[in-house]
C-alpha cells in the first residue's frame, strides 16, 4: 500500500522555515534582542514576540514529523479540505485587515461626529484607542475561526473571544509602559 509523506514534507518544511526565521530573519531585522535592559527597566525586545510565534511553528512542525512519520493512511486532500484552508486564510486576512484599519477608522468617524481634526498616529498610545484595533480584530478573528471550525456561529464564541483578547491585551500592555499593542507599533 502506498501512502503520501504530505505531513513528513509539511513537518520538516515547517521546522525549516522556523529555524530560518529564527537564527537568520529575527537578527537581522530586529535591532534588539529578546529582552533588553536598559538603566534597570527591563523591556521587552523586539525579537521576543517573533521568536516566540516561530518557535510555535517549530514545535507544530516537529509534531507532524515524530506522529506523522509512521502513519500508514495519509489522505489525499479533498476539495472540502482546500475549502476550509481558503476561508482559514480568508478569516485571519480579514482580521489582519479588521485589526489594522479599525483605530484609524475609529478616529476618521470620531473626528466626522466632533468636528474635531484628531490623529490617529498621536492617539495610538492612549486609551481606548489604543485597544481599538487589538480588540477588534483579536475578537473576529478567534471568533471567525472558531465559528469555520464549530461550522456555526454563536454569541458564546464572540464573548469568549472578546473576553479572551481582553484578557491578552491587559498581560501584554499593563506591565510595560513603551509597549505598542498590534499593529500601533506600524501605524
Amino acid at each position: 500500500m502506498r501512502h503520501s509523506n504530505g505531513n513528513l514534507i509539511l513537518g520538516a518544511a515547517t521546522i525549516a522555515f522556523a529555524i530560518l526565521v529564527i537564527f537568520i530573519w529575527i537578527p537581522l531585522d530586529t535591532q534588539t534582542g529578546l529582552i533588553e535592559k536598559v538603566r534597570r527597566q527591563v523591556t521587552i525586545g523586539d525579537a521576543l514576540a517573533p521568536t516566540i510565534a516561530a518557535s510555535f511553528l517549530a514545535i507544530g512542525g516537529l509534531m507532524l514529523v515524530l506522529f506523522e512519520r509512521n502513519a500508514d493512511d495519509q489522505p489525499k486532500v479533498s476539495p472540502q479540505d482546500v475549502l476550509f484552508g481558503l476561508a482559514l486564510i480568508a478569516s485571519i486576512i480579514i482580521s489582519i485587515l479588521v485589526m489594522r484599519y479599525a483605530g484609524p477608522a475609529t478616529v476618521g468617524l470620531w473626528n466626522l461626529l466632533s468636528g474635531s481634526e484628531a490623529e490617529y498616529r498621536l492617539l495610538r498610545d492612549t486609551a481606548p484607542w489604543k485597544y481599538i484595533g487589538f480588540l477588534l480584530g483579536g475578537t473576529v478573528m478567534i471568533t471567525m475561526l472558531v465559528s469555520l471550525v464549530e461550522g456555526r456561529l454563536r454569541v458564546k464564541t464572540l464573548m469568549i473571544a472578546f473576553i479572551s483578547v481582553s484578557v491578552m491585551a491587559a498581560i501584554y500592555d499593563l506591565p510595560f509602559d513603551d509597549l505598542l499593542l498590534p499593529p500601533n507599533g506600524d501605524v
